[in-house]
């Protein structure tokens, strides 16, 4: 954390109020007694955290599914008591996903090379049985119903596709970084003639 992240911060607690005396490159002290005020929400807004909260859980993998669980644990602490009631309602029920996840396939590192850009390695098959190795860009991860699916610049195609995950029989997370900026590929993804792009993995 830089310290310009801890002065804004800084600066903003004490826009709510809090009594912290100091400045920068002396340093702060705050003063006892300051509680940050409750998180509010909507009725509509407690039930779209908690449906969200389902679908994650049932339609991803075990790493978000406890992430969120974590997350929800964190957000009720910090509630009102009639909103924590709302957030331990049990009025929806979101299924899991109808198929197993690619055993070839690992969500929780295509999430980290998306976070840090990091290039990968798969072994895609085709639709008539045959394997091809690609060296990929990975800028997005999609649900489409019971599909995981990876959008991603292909260095063997040298353009745009969108792979999907049950196809991949082998992944590997590379150490190099591709050079261009993720969310600038991904406007440019969408702004290609071929939006949504051809999919590699359109097999029934």
């Amino acid at each position: 954390m830089s310290l310009r992240t801890i002065r804004r911060d800084i600066v903003t607690l004490q826009a709510m109020g809090a009594e912290i005396d100091g400045e920068a490159g002396v340093g702060y002290v705050m003063s006892p007694g300051f509680l940050l005020p409750p998180l509010s929400f909507t009725d509509e807004e407690l039930d779209a955290l908690v449906i969200g909260a389902e679908w994650v859980a049932g339609q991803t993998d075990p790493a978000l599914a406890n992430a969120i669980g974590n997350a929800l644990a964190k957000i009720h602490c910090v509630l009102a008591p009639r909103m924590r009631n709302a957030l331990d309602d049990t009025s929806f029920y979101v299924g899991s996903a109808r198929k197993p996840f690619a055993s070839g396939f690992d969500l929780q590192q295509c999430r980290r090379a998306l976070r840090e850009q990091c290039k990968m390695r798969i072994t895609y098959r085709d639709r008539n049985g045959g394997h091809s190795e690609r060296t990929i860009w990975p800028i997005m991860l999609g649900f489409e119903g019971a599909k995981r699916m990876v959008a991603a610049w292909c260095e063997t195609d040298n353009d745009f596709r969108i792979f999907d995950t049950k196809w991949i029989v082998q992944f590997e997370l590379l150490a190099a970084r591709y050079s261009r900026n993720r969310r600038q590929l991904v406007k440019e993804w969408r702004a290609s003639s071929e939006y949504p792009c051809k999919s590699t993995a359109d097999l029934s």
